[in-house]
């Protein structure tokens, strides 16, 4: 049958065969380089997996059944075995489904062969891998903690002030926002027992750190540490690298509070960062059994000031050289008693935190990756609406974030970064 054929039976077809052809092997290389986290913790598919949960076995505790006798004994009696503690760890992946159309138009204009289809599509799928992955990356870092916290109640003055809310700068990261107007969220209040309302955001003030909504928040009862959530995360969303390295009870089904080695490490900087700072922080972690590499992740005005402390502890690679090093860098590198630590800015990590993880514990498990593909269809990419003149699109991907020693990594709290210091 002839391609160009105008909504021909076969036009799902058409576009179906297409889109594998030109998209196949490529979509991985439209995921942003911004999105660290995506890109740098590997996927375990279900291939890995026994039935619907993902099972890891981790020790939480030592072999102490040891025998301690002098010089002269012989024929000893020996102590009793004291068997270490290995746990089932177990991790559920939560879907998340992404919509878009392509309207029968430019379908119709994509049929002519490859490079017509491309044309009339590339936009649409760049942008769609683009926002899912996005979404994934913050949900990554923030999954059950929220997107922002309000810092104070709505001015109650005209109706454009009732509108807006202001983050509080400890949970500001501009990565979440950028690009926010229109999306939907839901505030709840601190304790997470009441909602707010649902809301749409209208703009965005980077400098300000102020979000406007669609309607009055101050009416809906927005108050000061409200938590704002995307709408429909909340309890539907897998606990985020913040939620793991704060957990002090049951996680993955296992209770932080029986063994410590299933408890992160917390340090407070209590101003601005610092190298000095985050040596000490890394030593929590070495404390229990770090011996390798921590990637530590910053909001970029962290990674500012550390650029200004950068002399103390610094090692760079084969392709440093003092002019690169003026121009800027992507990262930092220095020794410290875990051996190397890489520091890393992201858009994505708030204000008032920072990350050091261990990248090699931590997996994303489920059934499957961010894909075109739905579950059972194979190839069949898009669908006819049956109200709408058009063909739909979906992003698909059922995945949580496991880490198998959250003892390993720290999350650091109390940054004020030097720019928001107030002079006495």
């Amino acid at each position: 049958m002839s391609t160009s054929n105008k909504f021909s039976t076969d036009q799902v077809g058409n576009l179906n065969g297409f889109f594998k052809e030109v998209y196949a092997d490529k979509l991985q290389e439209l995921i942003p380089e911004g999105l660290k986290l995506v890109n740098m913790i590997k996927f375990i598919g279900k291939e890995k997996q026994g039935g619907n949960l993902f099972h890891q076995p981790v020790i939480l505790g030592m072999e102490h059944g040891v025998t301690f006798a002098s010089s002269d004994d012989d024929a000893f009696n020996l102590n009793p075995p004291v068997a270490g503690v290995i746990k089932d760890a177990q991790v559920r992946g939560n879907p998340m489904v992404m919509r878009s159309l392509l309207g029968y138009t430019a379908a119709s204009r994509s049929v002519g062969g490859k490079n017509a289809f491309m044309d009339a599509t590339k936009y649409i799928v760049a942008n769609m891998l683009r926002s899912m992955s996005k979404k994934l990356e913050i949900h990554l870092l923030y999954g059950q903690k929220g997107y922002g916290v309000v810092e104070s109640q709505p001015a109650d003055t005209d109706a454009e002030t009732r509108k807006t809310l202001t983050i509080k700068p400890a949970e500001w990261a501009p990565g979440i926002w950028a690009g926010g107007e229109g999306m939907p969220i839901e505030i709840v209040s601190a304790d997470l027992s009441t909602s707010r309302g649902e809301f749409t955001i209208a703009s965005v003030d980077m400098d300000t750190r102020t979000v406007k909504v669609t309607a009055s928040a101050r009416q809906a009862g927005v108050q000061a540490d409200d938590v704002i959530y995307h709408k429909g995360a909340r309890g539907n969303e897998f606990a985020g690298i913040h939620a793991i390295l704060s957990n002090t009870g049951t996680l993955f089904n296992i209770n932080a509070s029986s063994y410590n080695l299933w408890k992160a490490n917390s340090y407070d900087a209590a101003g601005p960062l610092s190298f000095d700072k985050i040596a000490k922080a890394s030593s929590r972690a070495v404390e229990k059994g770090l011996d390798s590499k921590l990637t530590c992740f910053v909001n970029p005005r962290g990674w500012s000031d550390l650029l200004n402390d950068q002399a103390a502890l610094r090692m760079y690679d084969q392709s440093y050289s003092s002019a690169q090093l003026q121009q800027g860098a992507k990262s930092l590198k220095f020794h410290s008693q875990n051996g190397e630590l890489e520091i890393i800015p992201s858009i994505y990590i708030k204000e008032g935190y920072c990350f050091m993880l261990a990248i090699d514990e931590f997996m994303r498990v489920g059934s499957s990756d961010i894909s075109f593909k739905r579950p059972g269809y194979g190839d069949e990419f898009f669908r006819d609406l049956e109200n709408s003149a058009a063909y739909e699109l979906r992003l698909f991907t059922d995945q949580a974030l496991f880490c198998m020693a959250p003892g390993k990594n720290v999350l650091v709290t109390g940054i004020v970064n030097s720019d928001d210091v107030v002079a006495p």
